[in-house]
């Protein structure tokens, strides 16, 4: 078995996500392998040439291996996810390769059976006049419930160029995967015809006015745990053929489909030598229950609770963290500090925690190995959870992949940024605590800023869970590649490093009229949410710009920019002041009021190939605000962006800043017209507190 090697030229590399044979042990009439595709058609190699499908493939980060000789058995079978079989053929009809017979043996027929019930995918590629060429393709895919036809199909008022190449009538799914998506032509060469029983679905039929009309060309099929494709035609996928029309669509949909158990494959998980480490159950045991004798900021009532008996408990949590700094020997410097910071807290009698010692010694950002994991112990406060500035202990892993870090120090330069990830922790992140930032941490002055974390794997999951659920009931036209994230732990995790780097970025770069960190100003919220998006949109064109580099990875950062922002952030959490949920709000309003998203039959439809345009479309308005905002008043400002806003979602009723009922006085500090903004002044629509009641519901 050979690997065939990547085709990213000048971008980073990614581990594969899904492994795919091509069998060319059986006589096929197509070889992935650029050197025996010219030995058996030295005049014009690219008739017998799969390499641009595997090139495709390997753009989107799908292993492509060769089985170059033997049976196909469960040992070879085991190490793929998709099995293809492009056309074996006796010599005399085809220019072939040289391995083996055409034939199946009934040992492979069954050992494929079994692999696509276990959970894999088969594509099989039929031919026209299928039967002359000796294979037994049919004994195979009669076991899914599809037969190839031994046709040869013409349409003389639907074709390409000649008569027999003819241009298939498509049939996108009702709802769930379309696996159609993007893909509006294909043109089958001397195709053949299908038939179906036990449930297959066609993708694409012939014309009406076909030699054999309404027939099947593709159909796709569930089998046990498995996926199936049979195509009538292989040439449509050949190196000549792949970049007419939207074959190469068509191609890398079906194949990201068939794999789709891949996706459900959790991420590997890092050893964690110290979750179980005796020293970390103290720690938590002890924080755990010294957190429930905290005041709100920190500090404990000597008047409840004995002196002694907190001296005693504090010791205790340094001794754990004594103990545990073999396993962090990376951070032996903040260890010590904490161990300090506990020691004066006491000494100071339990009133407000002072860590700033150990909060200018913790600098993960620091130490951005991919694998490493860091012990946290910090009173602080959870960003989405509780505000009390109590003791929380934590373990947490930093995802670095090469990658990431290549995209970091040639693109993205973002020092402090952190992806990280939760290993254990005690009772205070059993919240919808994503983050950990320096601000929340408990000091007797300003915090430093030396890093911010993102809980990438708490972020991805969350996204999963409501995106699936949203679109599921919204009938959404979901592509196959979109489908794999939502499925894809390691994906969606993958997706939201790379978002998260460029959005951090993003917050001190561009035209920013005033302190890019909004939140530490009184302003209207709407400006805020602004910025937020904004920072979103940079994320999202910087996506749009590497997949047309060659990074094709970069689709699933647009995928779960849009997928969080159109679904997750609106109705999530309260609506008074929710910045994050109006960033959402104003996209889906922009998206469909210019027609990249429809809301029809009571079901939503993304014109995938127009719906970046409507993205990039949208950050030019908010950088045109942005830029002309240097010229104007704050007042100014802040007017201008609820027009903007409220262009697309309606401003409430009795809206006092609405653009016919505002009357406000300039003034050189205008801060006090914030009271004036209604808790929800942007209200969800129809469609959002309907989608609302249904995701609840579910």
């Amino acid at each position: 078995m050979s690997q065939i090697a990547g085709y990213l030229v000048g971008m980073p590399i990614r581990p594969p996500i899904a492994r795919v044979l091509f069998d060319e042990a059986h006589s096929e009439a197509w070889t992935v392998r650029p050197d025996l595709a010219r030995a058996m058609q030295p005049a014009h190699p690219e008739d017998s040439s799969y390499a641009r499908a595997a090139e495709a493939l390997g753009r989107r980060d799908l292993e492509v291996r060769v089985h170059e000789d033997g049976a196909l058995d469960s040992g070879v079978l085991g190490a793929a996810d998709v099995l293809v079989i492009a056309h074996p053929s006796e010599p005399r009809w085809e220019r072939t390769l040289p391995a083996g017979s055409p034939q199946l043996a009934p040992g492979e027929l069954d050992a494929i059976e079994a692999f696509v019930d276990g959970g894999g995918g088969l594509i099989v590629l039929g031919e026209t006049e299928q039967d002359k060429y000796g294979n037994n393709l049919n004994d195979l895919v009669d076991r899914f419930g599809v037969r190839i036809g031994n046709d040869t199909v013409s349409d003389y008022a639907h074709h390409r160029q000649a008569p027999h190449w003819i241009l298939a009538d498509l049939v996108h799914p009702s709802e769930g995967v379309d696996l159609l998506a993007r893909v509006h032509e294909a043109c089958f060469y001397r195709a053949s015809t299908l038939s179906l029983s036990n449930g297959a679905k066609v993708l694409a039929r012939t014309s009406a006015a076909a030699s054999t009309p309404c027939a099947p060309l593709v159909a796709v099929t569930e089998h046990g745990a498995g996926r199936v494709v049979v195509l009538s035609d292989s040439d449509l996928f050949g190196d000549d053929c792949l970049g007419e029309l939207d074959h190469e669509a068509l191609w890398c949909n079906l194949v990201q489909w068939a794999a789709g158990s891949a996706f459900r494959r959790p991420a590997a998980a890092a050893p964690a030598p110290a979750r179980e480490n005796v020293h970390w159950l103290a720690l938590k045991h002890e924080v755990d229950d010294l957190r429930l004798r905290q005041r709100g900021d920190g500090s404990v009532d000597l008047e409840v609770h004995d002196a002694a008996a907190l001296a005693a408990q504090v010791e205790r949590i340094a001794a754990a963290v004594r103990g545990l700094a073999a396993l962090f020997a990376h951070q032996a410097a903040y260890l010590d500090a904490v161990v300090d910071d506990l020691d004066a807290w006491v000494a100071d009698g339990f009133g407000v925690p002072d860590f700033t010692r150990a909060l200018q010694r913790f600098r993960p950002e620091q130490q951005r190995a991919d694998g490493i994991q860091h012990l946290v112990l910090f009173p602080m406060y959870k960003q989405n959870g509780s505000r009390d500035s109590v003791f929380e202990a934590l373990i947490v892993g930093v995802p670095w992949p090469e990658w990431l870090a290549q995209l970091e120090r040639t693109r993205y330069d973002n020092p402090k940024f952190v992806p990280v990830t939760l290993v254990d922790h005690t009772v205070g992140y059993d919240s919808e605590c994503a983050v950990l930032f320096p601000e929340t941490v408990s000091v007797a002055g300003a915090p430093v800023n030396n890093f911010g974390a993102i809980f990438c794997d708490r972020e991805a999951a969350r996204f999963r869970a409501a995106s699936a659920r949203a679109a599921g009931l919204l009938r959404l036209n979901l592509p196959p590649d979109a489908a794999a994230l939502l499925e894809s732990e390691q994906l969606s995790r993958d997706a939201y490093e790379l978002w998260d780097l460029i959005h951090d970025r993003a917050h001190s770069h561009g035209d920013l009229p005033f302190d890019p960190f909004m939140i530490r100003q009184r302003m209207p919220y709407w400006m805020y949410s602004l910025e937020e998006l904004r920072c979103d949109l940079t994320a999202f064109s910087e996506a749009v710009s590497l997949e047309r580099e060659g990074f094709a990875f970069a689709r699933h950062v647009q995928y779960a920019i849009l997928f969080d922002r159109l679904f997750r952030f609106p109705i999530t959490g309260p609506r008074v002041r929710n910045y994050d949920g109006l960033g959402g709000q104003l996209l889906f309003g922009f998206l469909h009021a210019t027609r990249r998203l429809h809301w029809t039959d009571n079901r939503l439809t993304i014109e995938w190939e127009h719906v970046a345009d409507g993205v990039l479309e949208l950050r030019e308005r908010v950088e045109r605000l942005y830029r002309a905002g240097i010229a104007r008043t704050k007042l100014q400002h802040w007017e201008a962006a609820h027009d903007l806003v409220s262009e697309f979602v309606p401003a409430a009723a009795g809206s006092r800043w609405a653009a016919g009922a505002r009357d406000f006085g300039e003034v050189a500090d205008p801060r006090p017209y914030v009271d004036e903004v209604l808790p929800d002044e942007f209200p969800l629509s129809l469609f959002y507190t309907s989608l609302q009641q249904k995701l609840a519901a579910a």
